[in-house]
């Protein structure tokens, strides 16, 4: 779990904070910085045949199902061998055969895929789950309500993960929904809701793996409400001015890294210079795959068509019928 946040943190703030500064990175850059922990905490639990649905602030996920560092930044640096082949720069990657779905830029529209997907797993009956991840303001979209009515009618192995970090774009919850706890809203359609806190990535694994064990029992979907923050602004675009300077101060001292680390040092699992060379290795590794995808090629212009349409190599031509 620390080398996947720590991997994580280090990736994404070179993305941010240096490729994109340095016009390495063009349009939109988002991170999930501060809120690491919802996706190392969720992701790490699953199981060959289970399906995850990130979100664009869960880069952990890509990188525990089985993404490598230098295809991720090749996607980014919109390179010819990344997984999109340069057509775009961000993680609205995904691949099948690691059972990744592509992220849907409104984010509720997700939701609904997932329950299409849980009723494949449902039908396959091998106890396989999905996970599908949305922010605070997702929750209030009409898509996202209508797709946890399905899962939770038709007992689908749905865990509907909401990254509540505060703000959706500039707007704080306050102004977005009039309960204390999103997790009523799970119970609102026959489903367990639990919230839970989301820098505690021992309290995300305990949460999530209960819903999973419940999804895999035939017991159907539940909604978790991981309360975070969001270290940064909605992009690397965004100064993040319209969010109070005490609330950075406050959640700074809920680092989900610097938690996790005390937690390890205090049960004697590690001590301070095992953790010292994880940092120097992650710091290696991000370097290498950086290196990597700046020696890579950008695309061809007559290789923006190819893969457009569903070929008889395409996946879905390949897949079986159940």
């Amino acid at each position: 779990m620390l080398y996947y946040l720590k991997v994580t943190r280090e990736a994404e703030t070179r993305i941010e904070h240096v490729l994109y500064r340095q016009g390495k990175i063009v349009g939109g850059v988002y991170v999930g910085r501060g809120q690491e922990a919802i996706g190392v905490g969720s992701a790490i639990q699953l199981i060959d045949g289970d399906v995850v649905l990130p979100s664009h602030r869960d880069f952990s996920s890509f990188l525990i199902r089985g993404f490598t560092l230098r295809e991720i930044f090749c996607n980014w640096m919109a390179r010819a061998n990344g997984p999109s082949r340069g057509r775009d720069n961000t993680l609205h990657i995904g691949d099948m055969s690691r059972n990744v779905i592509p992220i849907i830029s409104h984010l509720g529209d997700t939701c609904p895929v997932a329950c299409g997907v849980g009723m494949v797993l449902k039908w396959r009956k091998k106890g396989n789950v999905a996970l599908v991840h949305f922010g605070e303001g997702t929750t209030s979209r009409g898509d996202v309500h209508e797709a946890m009515n399905m899962a939770a009618v038709m007992k689908l192995p749905v865990i509907f993960i909401c990254n509540n970090n505060a703000y959706a774009y500039s707007t704080p919850t306050e102004k977005q929904y009039a309960v204390k706890d999103l997790a009523v809203r799970g119970a609102a359609y026959g489903m367990p809701g639990v919230s839970v806190d989301g820098n505690d990535v021992l309290a995300v694994y305990s949460t999530v793996g209960k819903a999973i064990q419940r999804a895999r029992a035939g017991h159907g979907p539940s909604f978790v409400e991981c309360k975070t923050f969001r270290m940064t602004g909605h992009s690397a675009h965004d100064g993040a001015e319209y969010v109070p300077e005490r609330l950075f101060a406050r959640w700074k001292k809920k680092d989900p890294i610097s938690r996790l680390e005390k937690a390890l040092l205090a049960r004697k699992v590690l001590n301070r210079k095992q953790i010292d060379d994880l940092d120097e290795e992650v710091r290696r590794q991000v370097d290498d795959a950086i290196a990597q995808a700046d020696a890579s090629p950008f695309p061809e212009g007559a290789d923006a068509l190819k893969g457009v349409y569903c070929d008889a190599d395409c996946w879905w031509k390949k897949a079986p019928s159940k």
